[in-house]
């Protein structure tokens, strides 16, 4: 078996959900050597996420954001953590909804992806800044 690992970052995003599938691709060229395995993607940040979903129309990213900002409101006068300003607790939350990590199966040496599937960052702050991956590979 083979385990590769890299630490990748992200250039800091506007507040959204954007794919990220070509720059997890680049940051681990190992993965042509795989030809079964699993992929790991791991995000270092508690107020932005990893999710996979539609990966072609734009609209779909545009409408995750107005349902995560409909579902969890900022200015809620109940939230106590609020240090960073009113995106902060609701950007904690969202995280926690959607998950710090992914996991994509290798075949031959490529994500085995659905057709229209791709890796979202999701970012939940206005001003979140550089993000830090750490992407596993490991399989024979």
């Amino acid at each position: 078996m083979k385990i590769y690992q890299a630490s990748i970052q992200l250039r800091a995003r506007a507040r959204g959900f954007h794919l990220i599938t070509s720059e997890v691709l680049q940051g681990i060229p190992q993965l042509s050597e795989i030809r079964t395995g699993m992929c790991q993607v791991f995000i270092q940040h508690t107020s932005a996420s990893l999710t996979i979903n539609e990966n072609a129309d734009p609209t779909v990213r545009i409408d995750f954001e107005t349902y995560f900002n409909k579902a969890v409101p900022e200015n809620d006068p109940e939230y106590e953590h609020n240090d960073e300003g009113p995106d902060d607790m609701p950007a904690h939350l969202k995280a926690a909804m959607l998950g710090s990590s992914v996991m994509i199966p290798v075949s031959g040496g490529r994500f085995a992806l659905g057709t229209w599937q791709g890796i979202y960052l999701c970012e939940h702050r206005d001003y979140g800044g550089a993000r830090s991956l750490v992407i596993t590979v490991w399989g024979e």
